[in-house]
């Protein structure tokens, strides 16, 4: 019998498990993100400030992942240039994994992809409004990992 497992309720000791996913902590992995960024102009640090007064202000109710997504990422998004030429960008793009040999079929949808043809750029998993990384990490996790056994 094939079990179904959502991706959202895997954990990083599940896949460390299945799939053999390690933390990378030495070496220049991605180095760009040691590098200085570009610097930011008044207009662009005005919208960011604006973009996070608008969520700490809707932070203080419960927000919804949707919430999420229109106030913090599309904005965000557009900012970096995502949603022009190269790029493509996509929500809500259904994945599965299946290790039928395990009787284990893992399913999910990453809430933003931005690809440049085939090239996974990013990939955002938003949560309700909290603080915390790390419920969102296993989960993209998993949808980077379906991508890497779809083109085996």
């Amino acid at each position: 019998m094939v079990q179904i497992l959502p991706a959202e309720k895997l954990t990083l000791y599940d896949l460390e498990k299945q799939f053999n996913l390690q933390l990378a902590t030495e070496g220049p992995f991605f180095q760009e993100w040691k590098d200085p960024l570009p610097p930011i102009t008044d207009s662009e640090h005005q919208h960011l400030e604006r973009l996070k007064a608008s969520y700490l202000h809707l932070a203080k109710r419960p927000m919804l992942e949707e919430m999420v997504k229109m106030v913090v990422l599309s904005p965000l998004l557009d900012m970096a240039g995502f949603y022009l030429p190269p790029f493509y960008s996509t929500s809500e793009e259904s994945i599965e994994i299946r290790e039928e040999d395990r009787g284990v079929v893992i399913r999910g949808k990453i809430d933003v992809l931005v690809l440049q043809d085939q090239l996974w750029i990013l990939v955002i998993e938003s949560k309700r409004a909290k603080f915390s990384l790390e419920p969102g990490i296993p989960q993209a996790l998993v949808y980077m990992l379906a991508e890497s056994v779809s083109r085996k």
